[in-house]
């Protein structure tokens, strides 16, 4: 693991964190106005949060100085509008009518089956069944198919 050193002036860092292994080659030594660094890798923000900036924030510490992410929680309105995305995309699908029972779930800002996938075997949801069903597997072929869920066939495209 590299150590990292930022240069510090009147309290505040200055520019960006170096190698030590660099200052060390350029100056011989880590100059007395250079303090230790620890870098905090950038955060993946989970479904409902956003980064406020794409850049971190050097922050003093106990010991030296460290990345901070400002994270925060949609707001109500930013939340109905990325889950409003995926609700409007889900009904411009292909076959849409097909998956008229599937009910959206906010914890995952998706739509779910009403009834669990089987764990094994080739299967389909049935809108008319409202039910999985086995289906026919992908046609042996090059050519591009989809699967046409009211003949419940491969159909070439």
């Amino acid at each position: 693991m590299q150590i990292l050193y930022i240069k510090v002036e009147g309290g505040a860092p200055v520019n960006h964190p170096a190698f030590a292994d660099n200052l060390i080659a350029a100056f011989g030594e880590i100059p007395s106005n250079w303090e230790l660094f620890v870098r905090i890798e950038k955060p993946t923000p989970t479904l409902y949060q956003l980064l406020d900036s794409e850049d971190s924030v050097y922050t003093q510490v106990a010991g030296g100085w460290t990345d901070v992410w400002a994270l925060r929680e949609m707001s109500a309105e930013e939340k109905a509008a990325k889950q409003q995305e995926v609700k409007n995309a889900w009904a411009m699908r292909d076959q849409a009518a097909n998956f008229i029972a599937w009910l959206f779930d906010e914890a995952t800002n998706a739509f779910v089956p009403p009834i669990p996938r089987p764990a094994t075997g080739n299967y389909r949801w049935s809108g008319a069944e409202a039910n999985w069903k086995e289906a026919p597997g992908y046609p042996d072929t090059d050519d591009p198919y989809k699967f046409d869920f009211t003949q419940w066939v491969w159909v070439a495209v």
